[in-house]
């Protein structure tokens, strides 16, 4: 069974950075895709970034050039680097894994309980 936890939310001002950490206690992590998303109130859950097992990764048009995600397969944690936050960035942000190459939120066979991040001055 794989569980997975996240970490590293809480409060920045605009323009601020913080590191999300996403711990996976499954085996087989290392070829996992892992995956980011957000959803912030009245708003349906969107993607925001995903890691293959091979390293490559894909980003959402809006947090390219700000937000970078990167994995650890000797501590079997993805991490999602964010900086030039921005207000609108204010949302729970959720760790998911998945078998294979998922690309929507329901191809992703686990979840994460999601990390507050609220962006503002």
């Amino acid at each position: 069974q794989v569980q997975l936890v996240e970490s590293g939310g809480g409060l920045v001002r605009p323009g601020g950075s913080l590191r999300l950490s996403c711990a996976d206690s499954g085996s087989g992590f290392s070829i996992r895709t892992m995956g980011w998303y957000r959803q912030a109130p009245g708003r349906q859950r969107e993607f925001v970034a995903r890691i293959t097992g091979g390293g490559s990764t894909n980003y959402a048009d809006s947090v390219k050039g700000r937000f970078t995600i990167s994995r650890d397969n000797a501590k079997n944690t993805v991490y999602l680097q964010m900086n030039s936050l921005k207000p609108e960035d204010t949302a729970s942000y959720y760790c998911a894994a998945g078998w294979g190459s998922p690309k929507t939120a329901l191809e992703y066979n686990y979840w994460g309980q999601g990390t507050q991040v609220t962006v503002s001055s």
